[in-house]
């Protein structure tokens, strides 16, 4: 069995960005409004190994998020960065990460990084399609993914590449070309956000203005069912699809529009589960009655859906009386046998 793995989060709202990009409120993002302290970065890692107790079968890392960290006035970085470095050194953690811009990425800054023992640097993408960049005010360009991530993976770091859907100018078609460009970087994984208008920034004026338009919660899904596919089938894992919902965030206070959904990943796994199922049943030219399904137990929740959606679409669809779920932990996590009407067992890969 794998070491179970622990993060421990540092949130450094806005610090040396000076960019507006229109979708950016990182003090509403990250739940965070004041400047950080060294101080309070010892306390807060602290804290997190005190709580997750013994070391044995744990994989431990501090994870510097938000913000643009190699933008940051450098004696600050190196503060911050000392403080990681020495809970490194003495054993108690594994791994250090941060993200920052692409632009802010070249060879003098990753040999610092590397004098700190960082180990995976994330790079806010966004976008590779630049007409997006410029809409978005991001204030670069896509090639700077490019020279960023290549440095990045030449000097032996573990590269994260996230990417939004959803912004000014995006459409279908551009966020897929965007994760096929992400895919040929070799990402060690990738992070998909769809764009929520956040109170205090540049798109909620352009939404009040009716000059922009965010997804729907059900378009943002199917967009990010097919970037899920695309990923899994090239071996890049997506370790996050939505954003991390903070307290303000789930109670209204800080998104004004957009697709936002506490378990928007959920979401999105249980209709990649839904389609590949629903060709399935479809191909079936009798009438169906019964369907049992057996799979991973790990997995049920997506077959079933948020309030068994799945489950009462396919009795709706099919006029199916009944539907059985059967448990067999040795199938692997794309793996479903279908049984329909006693009779016929397919087993089908989901992805």
């Amino acid at each position: 069995m794998g070491k179970k793995n622990y993060i421990i989060p540092i949130f450094v709202p806005h610090h040396g960005c000076p960019f507006d990009c229109v979708f950016c409120n990182q003090r509403k993002i990250t739940g965070k409004d004041t400047a950080l302290t060294g101080q309070e970065i010892e306390e807060q890692i602290k804290e997190y190994v005190e709580s997750i107790g013994e070391k044995k079968d744990k994989h431990i890392e501090i994870a510097f998020f938000g913000g643009s960290f190699t933008g940051i006035d450098s004696e600050k970085q190196k503060e911050f960065l000392s403080i990681a470095n020495k809970w490194y050194k003495s054993g108690y953690v594994d791994d250090i990460r941060l993200s920052t811009r692409p632009d802010y990425i070249d060879k003098d800054i990753l040999l610092n990084l590397k004098e700190y023992n960082v180990s995976t640097i994330e790079l806010g993408v966004q976008s590779l399609d630049d007409e997006v960049l410029r809409e978005s005010c991001r204030g670069h360009i896509a090639h700077d993914v490019l020279s960023a991530s290549y440095l990045i993976k030449k000097m032996g770091f573990k590269l994260g590449l996230q990417m939004m859907i959803g912004l000014p100018g995006d459409n279908f078609e551009k966020a897929m070309n965007t994760a096929k460009k992400m895919i040929s970087y070799k990402p060690d994984f990738v992070r998909i956000y769809p764009t929520l208008v956040i109170k205090g920034t540049k798109l909620e004026e352009l939404f009040f203005k009716n000059e922009y338009k965010p997804l729907s919660i059900d378009n943002a899904v199917l967009i990010c069912r097919e970037l899920y596919k695309l990923f899994y089938r090239n071996d890049i894992p997506i370790i996050r699809i939505g954003l991390q919902p903070t307290e303000n965030i789930m109670e209204g206070k800080d998104v004004v529009a957009g697709p936002f959904h506490p378990a928007f990943r959920q979401l999105v796994e249980s209709e990649v589960f839904r389609e590949a199922i629903d060709k399935v049943i479809a191909s079936y030219k009798h009438e169906v009655e019964k369907v049992e399904f057996t799979l991973n137990p790990k997995f049920i929740s997506n077959l079933v859906g948020i309030n068994k959606s799945n489950t009462i679409y396919f009795k709706s669809k099919y006029n199916i009386k009944n539907i059985k779920i059967i448990k067999d932990s040795e199938l692997k996590k794309n793996e479903v046998k279908i049984k329909i009407n006693d009779k016929i067992i397919i087993k089908q890969m989901i992805l």
